[in-house]
C-alpha cells in the first residue's frame, strides 16, 4: 500500500522534534551537573593598606627651665606664647641669699687657706705629723669647694634661653618661693624644629621603621599634606593606652605651631613574610580560630578542599598561609553547592 507524502512529512517533524527534545534535555541536565562559579587566582603581591592616626604638633625639643637652688623669684620677663631668642634672659632669683652664701663661703676658704699655709710651714720644719697637715689640706679642699658651690649657685639664679623658641609654659611669679629643680618655664626650642606625634598600636607599631613617609594633614597649618618621616620610635608602649608614641620630623612651615591637630596617613605592609598571600573573604568557609577552608581548582576544573592559616582580616582581603600558592584558582562565590569533586563552570558577573 502506498505511502502517502504527508504521512512521511510528519513523521519527520516528529522525529525532528523528539530528537530536540532530547538534545535540550541533555544540555539541561549537563548545565545542572556543572555548578557556575567565580574564581580567584592568587597573587604573589603582598597586601598593603594605610593607617590613619591622629596626633599633635610638638617642638622637637620642649625643655623645661628651673634653677637649681631654692628662692624668691625677682624677675620673670616673658609671658606664655612669648618669641625669645637664644641667650635672653627669661627670670632671676633674688641674689640676696645666693650672695651672702658666695661672702660666707669665700670668707671661711680664706681663714682656712691661711691656716693651712701656717700648718705647711710647720710641718716643714718638723713642729706637727704628717696627719696634722694631711688635716689642714682636706679642709682647704673643703672650703674651696663651697666656694665653687656657691659660685654655681650664683651663677644659675639667672634663667637664659637655650635657644630662640616661644614660650610654651610659665610656672611662676615674681615674688613666688620656688624650690630648687622645679620648671619654671618650658621653652619650645625653634631650632630643631617641630615633629608629629601619634599612639600607634603594637601591632602596626611592630611594622615601622625609622625613616618611613608618612603624609600629615594639618589643616590649620597647610591646605596640603606635609611629607613627614618617622624619626623616634617608642621603646615601651604607654601603660595605660598599650600604644607606642611615633614620632615624624615635619618640614620647616612658618604657620607650624605647637599644638595643632593633624591626621598622619601611612602605608604599612601587610607582612613582612612572603608566604603570605591575600584572597577575597568570600572564597573562604568553616571558618574557624585561626583557619578555614578554601575550594581550589585543579585542571579539569573540579574541586578539592584545602585548610588555610589566616594570619588577617581586611575589609576586603584576609591574608593567609600554607594550603595554597601563587597562581592556584580558588572559588569565590557558589561554595554552597559544592562538594569535593564537583566539576564547576567558570561564569563572570555572578552574584
Amino acid at each position: 500500500m502506498p505511502v502517502s507524502s504527508k504521512f512521511l512529512t510528519g513523521l519527520s517533524l516528529l522525529i525532528a522534534l523528539a530528537g530536540c527534545s532530547d538534545s535540550a534535555s541533555e544540555s539541561k541536565v549537563a548545565s545542572k551537573t556543572l555548578s557556575p562559579v567565580e574564581i580567584f587566582t592568587v597573587g604573589a603581591q603582598s597586601l598593603q593598606r594605610e593607617i590613619n592616626a591622629v596626633g599633635t604638633v610638638r617642638y622637637r625639643r620642649e625643655t623645661p627651665l628651673g634653677f637649681t637652688t631654692a628662692g624668691k623669684v625677682a624677675l620673670v620677663r616673658f609671658e606664655e606664647g612669648d618669641v625669645v631668642k637664644r641667650g635672653a634672659l627669661l627670670a632671676a632669683l633674688d641674689t640676696t641669699n645666693v650672695g651672702a652664701d658666695m661672702s660666707v663661703a669665700t670668707a671661711e676658704r680664706d681663714r682656712v687657706r691661711a691656716e693651712f699655709d701656717r700648718v705647711r710651714a710647720l710641718y716643714a720644719d718638723g713642729w706637727i705629723t704628717k696627719a696634722r697637715f694631711e688635716t689642714a689640706e682636706a679642709m682647704l679642699k673643703s672650703a674651696e669647694a663651697r666656694v665653687r658651690q656657691a659660685g654655681f649657685a650664683s651663677s644659675t639664679a639667672q634663667l637664659y634661653a637655650p635657644s630662640s623658641g616661644v614660650v610654651l609654659m610659665r610656672n611662676v611669679q615674681a615674688g613666688q618661693v620656688i624650690a630648687a629643680g622645679t620648671p619654671a618655664l618650658i621653652l619650645g626650642e625653634a631650632d630643631d624644629g617641630f615633629v608629629f606625634r601619634v599612639p600607634i598600636v603594637d601591632r602596626d607599631a611592630s611594622k615601622l621603621r625609622v625613616g618611613m613617609a608618612a603624609d600629615i594633614s594639618i589643616e590649620s597649618a597647610s591646605e596640603a599634606p606635609l611629607t613627614a618621616t618617622i624619626s623616634e620610635i617608642d621603646g615601651r608602649a604607654n601603660a595605660g593606652t598599650g600604644a607606642f608614641s611615633v614620632q615624624f620630623r615635619l618640614p620647616n612651615v612658618p604657620t607650624l605651631r605647637s599644638g595643632q591637630i593633624g591626621t598622619a596617613t601611612i602605608t604599612l605592609p601587610a607582612s613582612e613574610k612572603g608566604d603570605q598571600l591575600q584572597i577575597p573573604a568570600s572564597a573562604l568557609f568553616g571558618v574557624r580560630t585561626g583557619e578555614g577552608l578554601v575550594y581550589v581548582l585543579d585542571a579539569k576544573n573540579r574541586v578539592e578542599i584545602r585548610n588555610v592559616i589566616i594570619q588577617r582580616v581586611t575589609d576586603k582581603f584576609v591574608l593567609v598561609s600554607g594550603g595554597i600558592q601563587p597562581g592556584d584558582k580558588i572559588v569565590t562565590s557558589g561554595l554552597e553547592k559544592l562538594r569535593t569533586g564537583s566539576t564547576v563552570r567558570i561564569v563572570k558577573g555572578l552574584r
